[in-house]
């Protein structure tokens, strides 16, 4: 497509999986709850909470797909336990988002939020990493609405629970808040390096209380 290709990959002892991940062929299909239809006259995607000019920042589909287009080889990890390496995702990096509509200073976390209230948190410093990236294409191709269309966010770099599908929405918070699964017992920070699956592994710092 002519853009930019930033390649990750993480891996220990020559491996490219993290501890007790397997590789898989394909894709499976993996969510809570149904496939929302998609509405290109009602669909928006918004900036609020804690902005650095106090406002909320919003894009229709035209606009928001408008902006600048880059592509990430990154690997995607499932919290059960699949690992698919080396796809390519195409979209807007989270950072052109931080450009566009800038956080205030004290902002420390983000909340994810997608279709049907879903939600996801990370810290501001994982939502602002170079190859975060809010997904509108892999290889190449649109993504199916069951993988997410028409924005997912990948953050290669955490379990890929904490990438939403159907994206509708970033929240700017001044202290952290467990989303959806960190509410239900998926850990808070959620690193597959360090095998991050479940509440009850978290250590001091890790979140706030469940």
């Amino acid at each position: 497509m002519g853009h930019p290709v930033e390649h990750a990959s993480r891996g220990a002892a020559g491996s490219e999986l993290p501890p007790g991940q397997r590789l898989q062929r394909g894709w499976p299909v993996t969510h809570y709850g149904p496939v929302p239809k998609f509405r290109p006259e009602r669909w928006e995607f918004r900036v609020f909470g804690a902005t650095a000019d106090g406002d909320a920042h919003t894009w229709n589909h035209e606009r928001f797909t408008a902006l600048p287009y880059t592509t990430v080889v990154a690997d995607l990890h499932c919290v059960t336990k699949f690992s698919m390496l080396g796809a390519e995702w195409g979209g807007i990096p989270a950072r052109t988002v931080l450009e566009l509509a800038p956080p205030a200073s004290e902002v420390t976390h983000v909340m994810v939020w997608a279709e049907y209230g879903f939600s996801s948190n990370l810290r501001l410093a994982d939502f602002a990493a170079e190859r975060t990236l809010f997904a509108t294409h892999k290889d190449g191709e649109l993504l199916t609405a069951e993988h997410g269309f028409p924005v997912r966010l990948v953050v290669p770099q955490l379990y890929a629970w904490k990438g939403p599908k159907w994206v509708r929405g970033i929240e700017y918070m001044t202290a952290d808040r467990r989303g959806f699964w960190e509410e239900r017992g998926y850990h808070n920070i959620g690193d597959p390096w360090k095998e991050q699956r479940y509440s009850y592994q978290e250590g001091p710092g890790d979140g706030p209380g469940v």
